[in-house]
């Protein structure tokens, strides 16, 4: 069973033909609206994927909770855990170029109300996955690390965005996820010497005694577990927008872990996974299914390093 504990709301989409520089505005005929919320994209990632997942966060009583409510249980996840709180849902901004690059901005709203104390002794048990990020308040993602690791459960951190974790906390987690950039801010917040974001991964994991995931975008990923160290290359296309695409890395991540997959065929799922994303516009609308990931996981390019 997959937890996942975090964020959730909703994304508004503005397809633009180039990002805004400072004090210019950019007109575009229309948006779209689609759920949104690392913890809530990251949940829809692993259930399309086959997982079983539970969503545990916070949303208010507005339109805008209730259309990200209906729209995480049409996916087949488990809300008990899901709190209805008196603040506003979250909303994010999202501004994408025809390049496939964007700009976010976010209204954190009822994210900030979500607690780990939500977690109850049956949302947890030993050997299951909870999986994380910091858009809720830092201090409930190390108390939920806490909790998981009092029951035996195992835990994925997605450090995004890269606030500051006490490094007591990030020893105690099994896998943790960066990008190219937050691995460097991690570097430098724990006195550990940067350099080229590709080897990172092995000196983070060797300092934290755990497993960490550098996510490159285009170029893959690398992942370290103490002496070893290897690339996973991403697929090639055409990115019509990347929004979304790390927090599908994750969710299919967990639940190919889930099924207990070994680490280096799960990044490899996920990166093809994450790949696909980004040939679609919005976050969570653009994630595949697991066939569909199947299918492109069976096709000549990939079976040389299939594990």
């Amino acid at each position: 069973m997959i937890t996942v504990f975090g964020s959730i709301g909703m994304d508004l989409l503005f397809a633009l033909p180039h990002l805004p520089a400072v004090g210019e505005t950019v007109l575009t005929p229309a948006c779209t609206m689609a759920m949104g919320g690392k913890g809530a994209n990251q949940a829809v990632a692993a259930a399309r994927d086959g997982g079983r997942v539970r969503f545990v966060g916070s949303a208010g009583a507005d339109s805008f909770g209730s259309e990200a409510r209906s729209l995480l249980g049409a996916e087949g996840i488990d809300l008990a855990g899901l709190a209805t709180v008196d603040a506003a849902t979250c909303v994010a901004s999202v501004h994408f170029d025809t390049q496939g690059r964007n700009q976010i901005a976010v209204a954190s709203g009822a994210n900030l109300l979500a607690r780990a104390d939500a977690l109850r002794p049956e949302f947890l048990a030993s050997g299951d996955w909870l999986v994380l990020q910091m858009e809720i308040p830092s201090g409930e993602v190390s108390k939920a690390v806490a909790l998981a690791k009092a029951r035996s459960a195992r835990v994925i951190l997605n450090l995004a965005p890269a606030l500051p974790v006490e490094e007591a906390v990030l020893r105690q987690v099994d896998v943790l996820v960066l990008n190219e950039h937050e691995a460097s801010l991690l570097c430098t917040q724990i006195g550990q010497a940067s350099g080229a974001p590709a080897k990172l991964a092995g000196p983070l994991s060797k300092l934290l005694g755990t497993t960490v995931i550098v996510t490159l975008g285009p170029d893959g990923a690398v992942g370290a577990k103490g002496d070893q160290t290897w690339q996973v290359p991403s697929m090639p296309v055409k990115a019509v927008d990347t929004t979304g695409a790390g927090d599908c890395f994750v969710g299919v991540l967990a639940a190919a872990m889930d099924r207990g997959l070994e680490l280096q065929p799960a990044m490899r799922r996920a990166c093809v996974a994450a790949s696909m994303a980004c040939t679609r516009v919005g976050a969570a609308p653009s994630f595949p299914a697991g066939l569909a990931i199947d299918s492109m996981l069976d096709k000549p390019q990939w079976q040389s390093g299939k594990s």
